[in-house]
């Protein structure tokens, strides 16, 4: 049978999570908010999706605070 793949590349199976790198005691939503959330190549897109969110939220609070100002006075 044919090789398919590149004879440098990587196994196909996960391996386990202490061999990745990091802190052994590191706890998955900790894993994830360190390579995720603040990580530097990743924080400029994480910041615009945050002022958004703001945006929006701060919006609708706006509105539903003084929406009826913006209605004419019959």
């Amino acid at each position: 049978m044919a090789r398919r793949s590149a004879p440098s590349a990587q196994p196909s199976y996960i391996s386990h999570p202490g061999a990745r790198g990091g802190d052994s005691d590191e706890s998955a939503f900790s894993r994830f908010w360190r390579t995720e959330v603040v990580a530097a190549d990743k924080l400029p897109g994480n910041i615009s999706i945050a002022s958004a969110v703001g945006l929006f939220v701060g919006g609708i609070i706006a509105i539903r605070t003084w929406g009826d100002l913006m209605v004419p006075a019959t």
